[in-house]
């Protein structure tokens, strides 16, 4: 659990990944040892850029705001969060690779992510930022927790911003869900004070510390995840799976149309 544990050089070079459209969204078709070798090899001093970990939902909340369209499209990495979107692209041709933020964020810490690495969580509650220093003897993580509906709040976002560029951080962990980490990057990026890296990731840290029960492990890699949180909380996910299908109807629309050579999804090297 050290930053000298990952051979890859530090970096103020950008790069550019290959790139996959599939079912309204954007890809970077990396592995999850790929994704956290790019992560680790960036430089802390480097503008303020995102990593983000699209699935299903994304498609349809990229159809409803435009920001969040443009902040996803702009994401340095994004890389696929949903085994269900990556099979239906298997069908037409297309390899997404599967590198969820809770894979990802777990590999940093282990491999990556030393006591010493300057940190900030952006949500969450002060007790998982306090298990996550028990955890891995962390000295420097910083913690920010905005108000509800922080996003409609001005003030609160300025705050946001405002300790973002205050405690310069290595990695700055967006711990709310999508599209609210996504806008604030936004607001982020848009400041133009920052550096490091805005890791849009959810629930991720909760999987970490053990406060979010997992799935069991044959329904972790068959693709039914999905189902097993619903079941378990339908009065707050049933919203989410819902609009999910929106994105999965946009992805067989694609596989038909790659059948038909029409190549609605497409890739960039």
């Amino acid at each position: 659990m050290s930053g000298s544990q990952s051979a890859t050089a530090v970096s103020d070079a950008p790069q550019s990944w290959p790139e996959v459209r599939f079912a309204g969204l954007r890809f970077t078709p990396l592995t999850v040892e790929q994704t956290v070798d790019a992560l680790a090899a960036r430089s802390p001093q480097a503008p303020f850029t995102t990593f983000v970990t699209p699935n299903a939902e994304h498609a349809y909340l990229r159809r409803r705001d435009p920001r969040f369209r443009a902040i996803s499209d702009a994401a340095w990495i994004s890389t696929n969060d949903s085994r269900v979107v990556g099979r239906t692209a298997l069908l037409g041709g297309l390899r997404l690779r599967f590198a969820p933020g809770a894979y990802v964020v777990r590999e940093l810490f282990e491999r990556v992510i030393g006591p010493d690495t300057p940190l900030s969580v952006i949500g969450g509650t002060p007790a998982l930022a306090d298990k996550l220093r028990q955890q891995y003897g962390l000295k420097n993580l910083v913690q920010h927790v905005p108000p509800m509906g922080m996003i409609h709040n001005p003030a609160a976002i300025a705050e946001t911003v405002a300790f973002i560029v205050a405690n310069p951080a290595r990695f700055i962990f967006v711990a709310m869900g999508p599209p609210q980490s996504e806008l604030l990057c936004g607001h982020i990026i848009a400041d133009g004070r920052s550096t490091g890296l805005g890791l849009c990731i959810g629930s991720s840290l909760h999987v970490l510390t053990g406060d979010s029960d997992p799935a069991p492990a044959v329904l972790e890699h068959s693709g039914f995840v999905w189902l097993y949180r619903l079941v378990k909380e339908p009065r707050r996910l049933w919203r989410r799976y819902m609009r999910g299908f929106y994105g999965l109807a946009l992805g067989l629309r694609d596989v038909l149309a790659r059948w038909l050579g029409l190549g609605s999804a497409n890739a960039h090297g």
